[in-house]
C-alpha cells in the first residue's frame, strides 16, 4: 500500500500512506502517556487495592463479631441504592415530553470524517458502504475511513473491492496490542480531515439526515457542546427472544435514560456508535482510551470532567442485536467489564472527579454506572431467592425486600411498555413480560466480567454481525420515536 494509491486485483484502491510506527505507538500508548490518571491500562491503583483489602478485612471481622449489625447495615445500604436506581428509571420512563424531531438545516456542510472500525466484518462491508452512500451529505465533503487490521485479509479484500469511491479510504492498521476498537479509532482520528468526526460500526444503518442533524446541532450549540449522540435502534428484534430483550433495553436507554440526562445537564455514557464530535475538541480531550473496552462510556464521562457537554439528535441508526445467548453473553461481558474499568478510573480520586464533574453529575454517574454493574450481579441471586421463597416455607424476604423486588420488575416492564408506545414497536411490549427471565442472565455475564477484569482486562470479545434477517432499509419506523428525542436538546 502506498501513498499514491495501489490497486488490488479487483480494481479498488487504497489512497492512504501506510501507518507509521509513530502513528501506531501514539494510537496505542499516547493517551496513557499524556493522561495516565485517566487511562484504564492499569486496572487498580494502590490506593484502591488498599481500600478493597481494608473493606474485605472489615467485612470479615464484622461478620465474625457482629453479624446481625453488619447484615443490617449492608441490607439498608442495598435497599437505599436499588430504591434510588428504581426511582431514577421510573422518573425517566414517566417524564418524557415530545420535542421537535428535526433541527434547522445547517448553513454549511464542512468536511465530515466518518470512522468505521472493522474486524472480521467481510460479510457486512457492502451493507455499511451502501448505508454511508445513502447519507444526505455531499460526497465530496465526506472523509470516510475504513479502519481494518492488516492481518484481516477477508475484510481488507472486501473493503478494497466495495469502497473504491474517492470519499472512502482504507486504512490498514498493523497488528499490535491492545487489539481494540478505540485503538483503531485513534489511528483514524489522527488522520481525520473533517471539522466533525462520527463513528459507525460495521452493522450500522444511519438515517440519511443524521450528518446534517449533527452539523446543525453543532452550529446551534456553543463551544462546550463536544458531542451529539444519535439514538440506536434494533431492526432485527423479531429474530429471537434475546434480540427482543436487547431491543427493549436499547429503547429504554436511548428514548428515556439519555434524554433525561441531557435535559438535566448531566453526563451521559455514550453509545459505541453514531456519536459525532467536534474534531479538534476530541483531539484536545485525548481521543479514545485504547485500553478501555467500553471506550464510549469512558469518553462521555471524561468530556464531563473537562466541562464539556454531550447532546442528542433525532435521526436514528439501526443496529443488529445478538440472536443467540452465546453472542449476547460475550458482548454483555465486555460491556460490564468496561463499565467496571470506567468506574475504577473515575474513582481513583473521587474528590477530584466530583470537583471536575460537580456533585450532581457525580451522583448521577453512580446511579447510572455503579448501580448498573451492581444490579447485574444482584439479578441472579435475587431471582433465586424469590423462587426459593415461593416454593419453600422459609421466610427468606422481608416486606421491604419484596416490595423492592416487585417494584424493580414493575418499573422495568413499565419502561419497556412506554418505549413501545413511543416507537410503535410491539417487540418491546413482548419483551416487557419476560424481563424477569432475562435479567438473571446478567449475573453470569457480570461474574465472567469480573474474572476477565482481573485476568484479561483489555481483551475485546468480538460480536459477530450479519447473522440475522433485518428490516428493510427505507424510512425507518424508529423515526416515529425520534419525535420524542431531543433533536434540539443538544443546544439546550
Amino acid at each position: 500500500m502506498g501513498g499514491d494509491g495501489e490497486r488490488s486485483a479487483v480494481g479498488a484502491r487504497t489512497n492512504s500512506a501506510p501507518i507509521s510506527d509513530d502513528e501506531l505507538t501514539s494510537a496505542r500508548l499516547g493517551f496513557q502517556t499524556t493522561c495516565p490518571h485517566l487511562s484504564a491500562r492499569r486496572t487498580l491503583y494502590i490506593t484502591q487495592i488498599l481500600f478493597f483489602l481494608a473493606f474485605a478485612v472489615g467485612l470479615y471481622f464484622g461478620w465474625t463479631y457482629a453479624p446481625q449489625a453488619t447484615f443490617s447495615v449492608f441490607h439498608a445500604l442495598a435497599l437505599s441504592l436499588f430504591a434510588a436506581a428504581i426511582f431514577w428509571r421510573l422518573f425517566a420512563a414517566a417524564s418524557l415530553a415530545p420535542l421537535p424531531a428535526t433541527a434547522p438545516a445547517p448553513r454549511d456542510t464542512p468536511v465530515y470524517t466518518l470512522l468505521c472500525p472493522l474486524y472480521r466484518e467481510a460479510n457486512v462491508v457492502g451493507e455499511l458502504v451502501a448505508a454511508i452512500d445513502r447519507l444526505d451529505y455531499p460526497k465530496h465533503q465526506l472523509d470516510v475511513k475504513l479502519l481494518i487490521e492488516a492481518d484481516d485479509e477477508a475484510t481488507k479484500n472486501a473493503a478494497l473491492a466495495l469502497a473504491s469511491a474517492p470519499h472512502f479510504e482504507v486504512l490498514l492498521i498493523p497488528p499490535a496490542a491492545p487489539r481494540t476498537k478505540p485503538k483503531a479509532l485513534n489511528v483514524g482520528l489522527a488522520r481525520a480531515r473533517g471539522a466533525y468526526v462520527g463513528v459507525y460500526d460495521a452493522e450500522d444503518r444511519p438515517h440519511p439526515q443524521q450528518l446534517r442533524a449533527a452539523a446543525a446541532a453543532f452550529e446551534a450549540g456553543d463551544a462546550n457542546l463536544a458531542c451529539v449522540q444519535a439514538p440506536l435502534t434494533i431492526d432485527n428484534a423479531d429474530s429471537a427472544w434475546i434480540a427482543r430483550q436487547f431491543a427493549a433495553e436499547y429503547a429504554i436507554q436511548f428514548a428515556q435514560i439519555l434524554p433525561l440526562l441531557t435535559r438535566l445537564g448531566l453526563p451521559m455514557p455514550l453509545g459505541g456508535s453514531s456519536n459525532h464530535f467536534r474534531t479538534e475538541t476530541l483531539r484536545a480531550a485525548g481521543g479514545w482510551d485504547p485500553f478501555n473496552v467500553t471506550e464510549d462510556a469512558d469518553l462521555g464521562y471524561r468530556l464531563a470532567r473537562l466541562g464539556l457537554r454531550c447532546g442528542l439528535i433525532a435521526p436514528p441508526t439501526s443496529e443488529e442485536a445478538p440472536v443467540t445467548i452465546g453472542a449476547w453473553f460475550s458482548q454483555r461481558t465486555r460491556w460490564l467489564k468496561g463499565h467496571m474499568q470506567t468506574w475504577l478510573v473515575l474513582m481513583r480520586d473521587p474528590v477530584r472527579t466530583m470537583g471536575e464533574m460537580g456533585l450532581g453529575a457525580f451522583v448521577s454517574m453512580q446511579l447510572v454506572l455503579a448501580t448498573g454493574v451492581l444490579a447485574a450481579f444482584a439479578h441472579g441471586p435475587l431471582a433465586f431467592v424469590l423462587l426459593a421463597a415461593a416454593l419453600t416455607p422459609y421466610d427468606l424476604l422481608g416486606p421491604a425486600d419484596l416490595v423492592l423486588a416487585i417494584s424493580g420488575y414493575s418499573v422495568g416492564a413499565f419502561a419497556a411498555l412506554t418505549a413501545c408506545a413511543l416507537s410503535g414497536n410491539l417487540s418491546h411490549a413482548r419483551a416487557a413480560f419476560t424481563m424477569p427471565l432475562y435479567w438473571p442472565l446478567a449475573s453470569l455475564a457480570a461474574a465472567r466480567a469480573l474474572l476477565e477484569l482481573i485476568a484479561l482486562p483489555h481483551y475485546w470479545s468480538k460480536t459477530e454481525h450479519g447473522v440475522s434477517r433485518r428490516a428493510a432499509i427505507g424510512v425507518q419506523r424508529s423515526t416515529r420515536n425520534s419525535v420524542h428525542m431531543a433533536s434540539t436538546s443538544a443546544s439546550a
